[in-house]
């Protein structure tokens, strides 16, 4: 009985993960596109902004190959259990898919408040991937273990650029009701959904992966040796 509540919990944890992964790395580039047009001289931020891209796009891969060794697919969640979606959504009162970018590129209040909600989602990582990290659902995984300890050392780089953008320009710091809408998003996957998805056996697997469709160049992406 034991065992099977671990394996549950821990298809749906990788199912969860890969999806806000594959979320991430998708969703940067419209960041990069605002960004490379507000400030088009700005390599660094750019540059910083790329190599996140290529961590999420790197943690998504690492997570396709430990459903892989266990040969099967990820199960079908979808944008309901992303922290980006939900955060986007309350802030913008629009899902990721239609934020206006051109609108997010003229005004400055707009990048503002996504360089806010980016910075409180990858900080949110950092402080779960921690927990994990001692859960002991998940330290028996040896594979499981040795990408979160990846992800763990990559985060703190992530939420650095858009802190830093917002104090090279003089913008504030993210206030108590925007940490707290984080919080309920956070508390509302793990009191709410997680245990709902748990319980419901006919969430159906993902026929293809998330990323079938992209360009060669981008799955040819270098990945951690995970075994």
């Amino acid at each position: 009985m034991l065992a099977r509540f671990r394996r549950r919990y821990l298809d749906l944890l990788g199912s969860i993960y890969i999806y806000n992964e594959h979320r991430g790395y998708t969703s940067i580039d419209r960041v990069l596109e605002a960004v490379k047009a507000r400030a088009p001289d700005d390599h660094a931020l750019i540059a910083a902004i790329e190599k996140h891209r290529a961590d999420e796009r790197k943690h998504y891969v690492m997570f396709k190959r430990w459903f892989e060794l266990q040969g099967k697919m990820p199960l079908m969640v979808d944008r309901t259990c992303g922290h980006i979606d939900r955060f986007v959504e309350i802030m913008f009162r629009h899902t990721i898919d239609e934020l206006d970018t051109q609108r997010i590129i003229a005004e400055d209040d707009q990048f503002e408040k996504l360089c806010r909600v980016i910075s409180l989602t990858e900080q949110r990582g950092h402080k779960q991937v921690e927990v994990l990290l001692r859960h002991p659902l998940v330290t028996g995984d040896k594979v499981l273990m040795k990408i979160f300890r990846i992800i763990e050392k990559d985060e703190p780089s992530h939420w650095a650029p858009y802190d830093g953008w917002l104090k090279a320009n003089g913008k504030r710091d993210p206030k108590w009701w925007e940490r707290g809408i984080d919080s309920f998003i956070h508390s509302e996957l793990l009191f709410l959904k997680l245990p709902v998805l748990f319980l419901n056996f006919r969430v159906k697997r993902r026929t293809e992966w998330q990323d079938a469709h992209e360009p060669a160049e981008i799955k040819a992406s270098p990945v951690p040796v995970l075994q």
